[in-house]
């Protein structure tokens, strides 16, 4: 906002047009239409948008964290969470570039920016200090200390997640599925914070090296989809194709990645001579594996399952999957499980009801997955690079208006939405804090104890000593 409305230097979209249709004549940009920064017709943008769109496949595919959050909500809330959340989402990195990244090329040769006079070195920009540099000639010091902030959050939020994702898999799938199948409650709970600490300092140690051998944020995020991306196939067939086997959904993504490895150092060699961080870390080496690694697997699945014969699954037994039981932990928490979504002695859904449901929220997302596919990245950025349109003053301020709404429809949705959905969860949680802080304490009966069916009580103790029946359900 302040870029756009009230900084000296800069102040409305008009002005940073102006600075920005300056710096295109004194440097302008290889590859570009018009050589502008104000355009959509961009070669090596074009390049970044294929490496960024299959990257991208990979780390929401591929990561835990997503799954773990889509199978513990319901299927009426996880549809238009992750819907609404990636709405929200796309205004932060589409008005940040548009803000941050263009109020750092505007402002280069102003003395306010911290290298002037000189420009940014590739280098810092690889780094990924384009924002803090902005930050800083917009706002001082006060920039650099809210950019601190900034990534301090968002890197802890996104590690946070990761931990637990990655956890989860080592406990429940891994120490529980092969090593310790009676696993009481706590020592899952005991295992699951022991791989917290140990991913914790793999990861520590991993980055610090990364960082010493000169392997930049840059260059990382470019790479992530030639390491990852040949699993995106085979992990969505899993849930959506019941013939792939169990060979294509295995081997798949290993030999994809031995492909994408190969198209990626062969192309770098041919181009850049030798093998180095410099001539790996290009854009064209980058784009060969990225591309490679996702679309491999659409010969190695197929093969593979009509090879070994198709598997025909028929998704029954996913229905018999047990939870895991933490009654043990939530006694000594004086926590009625009924009261957690998704807790061991949660009330089963009628099959009907909830098949329904899955049906409704998959016909609702393909449909959303369509039209926003096809709008956002065909119908709004393909003809704009077709047409080497470079923005007029006028479609610029209309541009950054948009991105402006959209960040405030953003805000809505992530910051004023959910404490409003949230209003009765919070109001428990705050009656439960002031019950135990006036020694009050005890288990809240839960939903089973309200249906009064299929259920058994039992005892917990609470403050005092006493005992208060807690109803659970009967277990097979």
């Amino acid at each position: 906002m302040l870029a756009y409305t009230t900084n000296a230097n800069l102040g409305s979209p008009a002005k940073v047009y102006e600075l920005l249709t300056t710096a295109a004549k004194a440097h302008p940009v290889a590859g570009n239409a018009g050589g502008s920064y104000l355009t959509m017709r961009s070669q090596e943008g074009a390049i970044f948008f294929v490496i960024n769109l299959v990257g991208n496949f990979g780390t929401v595919f591929m990561d835990n964290g997503y799954y773990n959050k889509a199978i513990a909500a319901s299927p009426v809330h996880a549809l238009p969470g992750y819907v609404m959340g990636g709405l929200s989402w796309f205004a932060i990195p589409w008005l940040a570039a548009t803000t941050m990244g263009l109020s750092a090329l505007a402002l280069e040769s102003n003395p306010v920016f911290p290298t002037f006079p000189d420009r940014m070195p590739n280098d810092d920009v690889t780094a990924g200090l384009v924002l803090p540099y902005a930050a800083v000639a917009l706002l001082g010091k006060g920039g650099a200390a809210a950019t601190l902030l900034l990534v301090f959050m968002a890197v802890t939020s996104a590690s946070s997640s990761e931990y637990i994702a990655v956890s989860s898999i080592f406990t429940y799938d891994v120490y529980q599925t092969y090593f310790n199948p009676q696993a009481s409650g706590k020592m899952l709970i005991n295992m699951a914070h022991s791989f917290v600490i140990i991913y914790a300092i793999l990861l520590a140690a991993f980055s610090t090296g990364l960082y010493y051998i000169g392997i930049s944020m840059g260059y990382l995020y470019l790479m992530m989809g030639v390491i990852i991306s040949s699993a995106v196939l085979p992990a969505t067939l899993t849930l959506m194709w019941s013939k792939q086997n169990l060979a294509a959904a295995a081997l798949s993504p290993i030999l994809g990645l031995a492909c994408s490895l190969i198209a990626w150092l062969v192309t770098a060699k041919k181009e850049g001579g030798s093998l180095s961080v410099a001539s790996t870390g290009a854009n064209n080496p980058m784009l060969a594996g990225n591309v490679v690694a996702l679309l491999s697997p659409c010969i190695f699945v197929p093969v593979l399952t009509y090879a070994f014969g198709p598997q025909n699954y028929d998704y029954k037994s996913m229905a018999a999957i047990r939870l895991a039981n933490d009654e043990d932990v939530a006694d000594a928490a004086h926590v009625d499980l009924e009261d957690i979504p998704g807790g061991a002695a949660q009330t089963v859904i009628d099959s009907e009801a909830e098949q329904k449901n899955l049906q409704r929220a998959s016909l609702i997302a393909k449909s959303l997955t369509c039209f926003m596919t096809l709008a956002l990245i065909i119908l709004w950025p393909m003809p704009m690079y077709g047409s080497a349109y470079i923005f007029s003053k006028k479609f610029f301020t209309g541009w950054v208006s948009v991105g402006i709404l959209w960040m405030f429809c953003s805000a809505f949705c992530v910051g004023l939405y959910p404490l409003f959905e949230g209003r009765h969860s919070m109001a428990n949680t705050f009656k439960g804090i002031m019950r135990d802080l006036s020694g009050r304490g005890g288990v809240i009966k839960g939903r089973a104890a309200r249906e009064g069916s299929g259920s058994e009580e039992s005892t917990s103790p609470v403050e005092g000593g006493e005992k208060v029946p807690v109803v659970t359900e009967k277990s097979e």
